[in-house]
């Protein structure tokens, strides 16, 4: 209460928040409804999701985060203080340390704005950390030896590829391509294939429910509803996961691209260590079915997703706190 540390996982689709000592307290959707008319929140988290695509006109629902950055700055900032106060209370003497994690490719404007945006919600310290590095601390992974670990961090809005040693990042990318793609994918393979307009939610629940991007043994079937384009009524109809494989194989084969492309850069030394100690797949996006089979086909290299991969980014991102103190105290020392 006297002292608080805070990292916070300011992610596309999800805010989550990690208090030292409590671990993840808190997580939301990265949603706030709008009042167009009075420019007033009227809600934020769930309760925001729940209303995309069933308000009036003059309340919109929407993201103020877009591929890891901030779009939105006055309402991400309230955000930010909104989940902050959920998650401390009110009742905190002092303001907390809090670290925010950042897309490895995020530039000096966009991590400006997030510092920005934490100082204005209450905090005392604000601390920038890549989403990889926080991703590997999270994970368990010891970043402060001189060893190659390979980090595949796929989020809502971007995917994060890199190669840790020696607490920083030696070769990284960062492309706009996760899980909200899959989604996009799936809505666009509806129109194209079967004439049904679907929504967003329609298509996450296709994801998480039978979606797969390598081919999978059991063929599961799912009821979808949408409108029909053509007669524009409402239809029902029945999906394959077979049929999400060939949905979402533009998109897995960007994130599959990109670990090759920092697998090329990886000097030899760390790259016979990733050979030894395989990849990690973290964030929700790398739950979608069969995309460690896929990575560890096209590279073959042992591919693993993080034990509770949503959360892992935010823990990290707490525990980022404790390995700067660490650092300091061997400086002094």
């Amino acid at each position: 209460m006297f002292n608080t540390d805070i990292g916070i996982d300011l992610g596309t689709a999800s805010v989550l928040v990690f208090i030292k000592g409590k671990g993840v307290v808190l997580k939301e959707p990265s949603v706030v409804a709008v009042d167009r008319d009075t420019e007033k929140i009227k809600a934020v988290g769930e309760e925001a999701r729940l209303m995309i695509g069933r308000t009036p006109e003059n309340i919109v629902a929407v993201r103020p985060l877009k591929q890891g950055v901030i779009s939105d700055y006055s309402i991400t900032e309230q955000m930010i203080r909104y989940f902050i106060q959920k998650a401390i209370g009110k009742r905190s003497f002092k303001k907390p340390r809090i670290c925010v994690c950042v897309p490895s490719g995020a530039t000096e404007v966009e991590i400006k704005a997030v510092q920005d945006a934490a100082f204005q919600a209450g905090a005392r310290e604000v601390f920038i950390v890549e989403e990889p590095v926080a991703a590997a601390i999270g994970a368990g992974i010891d970043i402060s030896k001189p060893c190659g670990n390979m980090i595949v961090d796929i989020g809502g809005g971007t995917t994060d590829v890199a190669v840790i040693s020696l607490g920083g990042t030696v070769v990284s990318t960062s492309i706009k391509v996760a899980g909200d793609d899959f989604d996009d994918a799936i809505v666009r393979y509806m129109r194209k294939k079967h004439n049904l307009l679907i929504g967003d939610r329609t298509a996450e629940e296709i994801k998480i429910g039978i979606g797969t991007c390598f081919n999978k043994s059991d063929n599961k079937k799912m009821e979808v509803r949408g409108r029909n384009l053509v007669t524009g009524l409402p239809k029902t109809i029945e999906i394959t996961s077979e049929e999400t494989e060939e949905a979402l194989k533009d998109v897995s084969a960007s994130i599959v691209e990109a670990v090759h492309r920092v697998l090329e850069q990886t000097p030899p030394e760390l790259a016979a260590d990733i050979a030894v100690r395989g990849i990690v797949l973290t964030g929700g996006g790398c739950l979608l079915h069969g995309l460690d089979q896929l990575i560890e086909s096209k590279t073959g290299i042992n591919t693993m997703t993080a034990e509770d991969p949503m959360t892992v980014v935010a823990i990290g991102t707490g525990q980022y706190l404790d390995y700067i103190d660490e650092a300091a105290k061997e400086k002094i020392n």
